[in-house]
């Protein structure tokens, strides 16, 4: 399959205009471990749709989870749930608590609560992640997800490989949403 970053003009100079400050490969140095973990993407959607699909259990389910529920308020609980073989609130269900957001703009989380077979429940507790949303031409949003707190410590770096796949992954499902909307994609 190809990559949406290749396949649309739009979408690669997005991605080279919010080049992202992550690393490549599997091994970590000290020093790097404790910088910025930052991934971008370019949605073809408005940034009002992108927020709602961020912060309503509803728009979150479905692009990404099975189950969502969002109280949107600072200290409001952000509790979602991968697969749909269990309810929301079972040992599988990932608390994020939200610590400050602007609308249409960023929000800020921490993780509360990892589920049972989370490899970094020790280290987990450390980082933090904020999502920048900025509105692009028309129609268009930069995504920006930065995590912060990483230490320069070996498990630190292995949480950060994780958060980095798990985080492009989460860009790329959201960019798949609206990709037949983007006119420039679909005549390629």
């Amino acid at each position: 399959m190809t990559s949406l970053r290749s396949r649309c003009p739009s979408v690669r100079r997005g991605i080279l205009a919010c080049a992202s400050l992550a690393l490549c490969g599997a091994s970590v140095t000290a020093a790097v471990a404790a910088e910025p973990l930052v991934t971008a993407a370019i949605i073809n959607a408005p940034v009002h749709e992108v927020w709602r699909l961020f912060t309503t259990g509803e728009g979150m389910q479905s692009w990404m989870v099975a189950r969502a529920d969002i109280d949107l308020k600072v200290g409001g609980l952000i509790r979602t749930r991968y697969a749909d073989d269990g309810p929301l609130g079972d040992d599988k269900t990932i608390v994020n608590r939200i610590l400050s957001f602007e609308p249409e703009r960023m929000l800020s989380m921490q993780v509360h609560s990892p589920p049972a077979d989370f490899p970094f429940r020790d280290d987990v507790g450390a980082m933090w992640t904020v999502i920048y949303f900025q509105p692009l031409e028309p129609g268009m949003t930069n995504v920006r997800v930065v995590g912060l707190g990483f230490r320069d410590d070996e498990a630190s770096g292995r949480m950060r490989e994780f958060f980095k796949r798990g985080n492009a992954w989460t860009l790329e499902q959201l960019q798949k949403k609206f990709w037949a909307k983007c006119a420039t994609c679909a005549a390629q």
